[in-house]
C-alpha cells in the first residue's frame, strides 16, 4: 500500500448546492480507513511567481492509502466536487530518505 494525496482546486467564483457539505461527508465515510490522513480545506492562496496566471485554486487536500494509482483514482472518482467544478490531482507520496 501506498499513500496519495488527493489536492482539490477550483475557481473561486462556483457556487456548490445546498447539499454540498453533505456529500463530502459521505464520500469521506465511505473512504473509511483508506483515509491516512484527512487533512484540510485552504483558504487564502498565493501563486508564486508574483503575477502568475491561476485557473483554478487549491482548495483542500487529504491523502488516502491505495494499493497503487488505479485504486487510488477509484476511489477520488468518487469525489463528489467533480459534478461541481472541483479538479482532483492524485500524486503519490515518496517518502523522504533520512
Amino acid at each position: 500500500m501506498s499513500n496519495y494525496v488527493f489536492a482539490f482546486y477550483g475557481l473561486p467564483t462556483r457556487t456548490p448546492p445546498e447539499d454540498f457539505e453533505a456529500r463530502w461527508g459521505s464520500w469521506f465515510a465511505g473512504l473509511g480507513s483508506a483515509i491516512a490522513d484527512m487533512g484540510n480545506r485552504v483558504a487564502s492562496v498565493r501563486t508564486l511567481p508574483d503575477g502568475a496566471e491561476s485557473r483554478a485554486g487549491l482548495t483542500g487536500y487529504i491523502v488516502v492509502s491505495a494499493g497503487g494509482a488505479d485504486a487510488a483514482a477509484k476511489l477520488a472518482s468518487g469525489c463528489p466536487g467533480l459534478d461541481y467544478g472541483i479538479t482532483v490531482e492524485i500524486a503519490e507520496v515518496v517518502p523522504s530518505v533520512q
